[in-house]
């Protein structure tokens, strides 16, 4: 289920093109370690994108276990569908809710709740995420994630907030990040009924062979600048890559950014 008048910003195509790094096995095997799915659990995948992770975790549990991947994006949800992912659902991690005839067996008592870069998109609500969690794991499940964190993308960010301030827009408004440090992010889940086990973070160099501006692109042109016109959302991008270029470009003119990932196994009460 999605908000009323909600438009679908997102690209299965285009994300796995420009951000595929997130379901390599460099990127993603630390997190699936720990979660460590076993057969016959049942396992929630919150921000399941194209299922490329939800597959290996459903092999992980295998037929006598359940995953289920919940996903904001239609194309995404019906991406994952064609990987392999029986059950999956368009939903609000920060609310989720179940659609019409789903199965009452998968919508609570599950053992697990991983996710994978996503829910730093939950900036309205990341209490919600935690909320929808609880209702459908049993005490003594396992949430574990990893998820954009404090300092994640420094000079990108500042970059954005310096040239929409330069015409006279409050970035702040339009950012659409949640990157909690650590602290923050342990008295969140503390609060929300959770016992932290684990959590830290994990500085990670994405190399972005096809440049800077594309990744904005990527992630900035609907998401943030959605309401510019082409040419005012290219000039944006430009003047922040070129801002970008002295921190983020190296002398053979290859560009990365620095992403720090939050990685958390917390414990439902």
């Amino acid at each position: 289920m999605v908000q009323s008048g909600y438009k679908d910003k997102w690209s299965a195509l285009h994300y796995n093109s420009g951000a595929s790094f997130v379901y390599s096995q460099a990127y993603a095997a630390p997190l699936l370690n720990l979660l460590n799915a076993q057969p016959g659990e049942k396992i929630y995948d919150f921000g399941c994108g194209s299922g490329d992770l939800t597959v290996q975790v459903a092999e992980a549990v295998g037929p006598t276990g359940q995953v289920v991947g919940v996903d904001y994006s239609e194309s995404m949800i019906a991406k994952a569908k064609k990987n392999g992912v029986k059950n999956a659902f368009v939903s609000d991690a920060q609310d989720v809710q179940f659609p019409e005839g789903f199965p009452e067996e998968l919508k609570s008592g599950f053992d697990a709740i991983f996710s994978n870069a996503a829910l730093h998109w939950c900036k309205r609500n990341p209490g919600g995420v935690l909320d929808s969690a609880k209702r459908i794991l049993r005490p003594g499940g396992r949430y574990v994630i990893d998820t954009g964190g404090f300092m994640a993308c420094t000079g990108v960010r500042i970059a954005l907030y310096a040239v929409l301030k330069q015409r006279g827009i409050d970035a702040a408004k339009l950012d659409p990040w949640y990157y909690p440090s650590v602290d923050e992010y342990h008295d969140l889940l503390e609060s929300k009924g959770f016992t932290v086990n684990e959590i830290g973070l994990h500085p990670y160099i994405v190399s972005l062979p096809d440049g800077l501006f594309e990744w904005l692109n990527l992630f900035l042109r609907q998401e943030v600048l959605g309401g510019f016109s082409d040419a005012e959302a290219k000039e944006i991008l430009q003047e922040i890559e070129d801002t970008c270029a002295p921190d983020c470009k190296d002398e053979r003119g290859r560009w990365s950014v620095m992403y720090v990932r939050l990685r958390v196994s917390a414990t439902r009460n």
